[in-house]
C-alpha cells in the first residue's frame, strides 16, 4: 500500500515533531516573513542573526510546500546556461550571477556544518543527455565553464561510463559535478527552522495572512488570530506568491510534480543502481530526476501536471522509471507524492520590491535548494538597508506569462505541452 501522506517519504522518515503555535494577539517586529521555506527561513536566520527582530508566518507548518517535498538536488549554477545568460544579460551581469550560484552551494554546506544540521548530505549530481544534440551541449557548457569561469568540477562521460556511474544504458553520455549532490530537503528546512529560532527568529504556524496595510510607520500582517506591525515585509511564498501580492500573480507559473520512493533496493540490484550516489538528472524539458535515499531506496520522479494531482501517482510515474531502470520493475513502490513548482517565464528567480518596505523572491523553477536558501539571504540583507547583493537578481528582467487570471494557466500548459512535443522527437 503507498503512503498518502502529503509528503511522502520525506515526511515518514524525517518523523513527526510538535507544531509550533499560531500567531495570536499584536506582534511586533523590524522584519516580518511569510512563508517557512528555504527562503523566508534562510531570510529569518540571517536577520536574526544580525540582530534583528524577526517573525515567520507559514499558513501550514515549516517546510510544508515544495522545501519539504522536493528532489533534494543542489545544482551548479541557474536554469538557464552561463552561455544563454551572457547572451541574454551581458557578460558582467552573467559573472556576478554565476558568483551567486557558487555562493549559494557553498552556504548551503557551511549552513548544515554550522548548525549541525541531519540532512543526509551527498556530494555529486549527473547530468545526463538524452539524446546526441543534449550530449554536444553539456560539452559545450563544460568547456565554457572552464576556460571562461575557472570551474573544474566537471568531468564528461561517453555513453559506456554513462552506464555504469547511473546503472541505465538509455543515455548518449552525461556531466559529472563534483560541485554539486543532494540532501534530504525536509529534513535541511527544519534544520534552518531550528537555526533561525535558535538566533532568535520566532516562528508561528498555521498562520494563513490575510491581508498587508502598509502606512508611513510601517506595514501590517494580519492573519486568522494576530497581526504583526513591522518595519519591512519578506514575501517567500513562492508559487503561492500571487495569493498573498495580487500583482506577482502574472510572473508566476504552478506546475504540479510527482516523486516516488520504491521499498528499498534489493541487495543483489543496489549495487548496480547509481553505485557512487550521486543525484541524476536529464536534459529533457519535461526531465526525470532521482536519487538514492540514505536507507537506500529510489526517490524518481517524473511527469508533470497544470490541472491537478491524478488519484494514482505511482501509476503515472512509474512507466518512466522503468524505462530508465527495467531492473527495478519487482520492487514495490511504498510512497508517492506531489508538489507545486514556482515557475518563471524566464525560468530565472523574480526579485524584486512591491515598494520601499516590502520584497520578495520566487520562482527557482526547479532548483531551489541552494537558491532559494542564498535568495533568503539575500532578501535579508536588502530588508535591512544594504541592497548591492540583492540587485543583481532584481536587475534580471522578468517577464509576465501571457493571458488574465482565466486564460494564463491553459496558456502555460500549452506551451509546457510543446515542450513535451519537442522532447519526444
Amino acid at each position: 500500500m503507498i503512503d498518502p501522506c502529503p509528503q511522502g517519504y520525506y515526511a515518514a522518515s524525517a518523523g513527526a515533531v510538535p507544531l509550533r503555535r499560531p500567531l495570536s494577539g499584536r506582534q511586533k517586529a523590524d522584519i516580518c516573513i511569510v512563508g517557512a521555506g528555504y527562503t523566508g527561513l534562510a531570510a529569518a536566520l540571517e536577520a536574526a542573526t544580525a540582530g534583528a527582530r524577526v517573525i515567520v508566518l507559514e499558513a501550514q507548518s515549516v517546510g510544508f510546500g515544495a522545501s519539504g517535498r522536493n528532489g533534494g538536488q543542489i545544482h551548479t549554477g541557474w536554469r538557464k546556461s552561463q552561455q544563454e545568460l551572457e547572451t541574454w544579460l551581458g557578460a558582467v551581469h552573467a559573472r556576478d550571477l554565476w558568483g551567486l550560484s557558487e555562493e549559494a552551494k557553498a552556504q548551503v554546506s557551511a549552513l548544515i556544518i554550522r548548525h549541525a544540521i541531519a540532512c543526509d548530505p551527498k556530494s555529486g549530481l549527473v547530468t545526463a543527455a538524452h539524446d546526441a544534440s543534449a550530449a554536444r551541449g553539456l560539452a559545450s557548457e563544460a568547456e565554457h565553464l572552464a576556460r571562461v569561469y575557472g570551474y573544474n568540477n566537471l568531468r564528461l562521460l561517453n555513453r559506456p561510463e554513462t552506464a555504469g556511474e547511473i546503472g541505465s544504458t538509455i543515455y548518449r553520455g552525461a556531466c559529472l559535478d563534483s560541485g554539486g549532490g543532494h540532501l534530504h530537503p525536509l529534513l535541511y528546512a527544519r534544520g534552518l527552522a531550528t537555526a533561525a529560532e535558535s538566533a532568535g527568529a520566532q516562528i508561528f504556524e498555521r498562520s494563513a495572512v490575510s491581508r498587508m496595510d502598509e502606512q508611513a510607520a510601517g506595514v501590517a500582517v494580519t492573519a486568522a488570530d494576530g497581526s504583526v506591525a513591522a518595519d519591512r515585509i519578506v514575501l517567500a511564498t513562492d508559487a503561492f506568491s500571487g495569493a498573498v501580492a495580487a500583482g506577482l500573480d502574472r510572473y508566476i507559473g504552478h506546475v504540479e510534480s510527482f516523486i516516488m520512493a520504491t521499498a528499498p533496493i534489493p541487495v543483489d540490484i543496489s549495487p548496480v543502481i547509481l553505485p557512487n550516489d550521486p543525484a541524476v538528472a536529464d536534459t529533457r524539458h519535461v526531465l526525470d530526476y532521482y536519487r538514492k535515499s540514505a536507507a537506500g531506496r529510489l526517490l524518481f520522479a517524473g511527469r508533470e501536471a497544470y490541472f491537478g494531482v491524478p488519484k494514482d501517482i505511482a501509476a503515472l510515474v512509474r512507466p518512466r522509471l522503468l524505462r530508465v531502470f527495467p531492473q527495478l520493475r519487482d520492487v514495490p513502490i511504498e510512497y508517492a507524492w506531489s508538489g507545486t513548482v514556482g515557475i518563471t517565464l524566464t525560468r530565472m528567480p523574480h526579485f524584486g520590491k512591491l515598494s520601499d518596505r516590502i520584497f520578495f523572491g520566487h520562482g527557482y523553477s526547479g532548483q531551489g535548494v541552494a537558491l532559494a536558501t542564498l535568495g533568503g539571504k539575500l532578501i535579508a540583507e536588502a530588508a535591512m538597508g544594504h541592497e548591492e547583493r540583492f540587485n543583481v537578481l532584481a536587475r534580471v528582467p522578468a517577464r509576465p506569462f501571457p493571458g488574465g487570471p482565466q486564460l494564463r494557466r491553459p496558456l502555460i500548459a500549452a506551451g509546457l505541452f510543446a515542450y513535451k512535443l519537442a522532447d519526444a522527437l
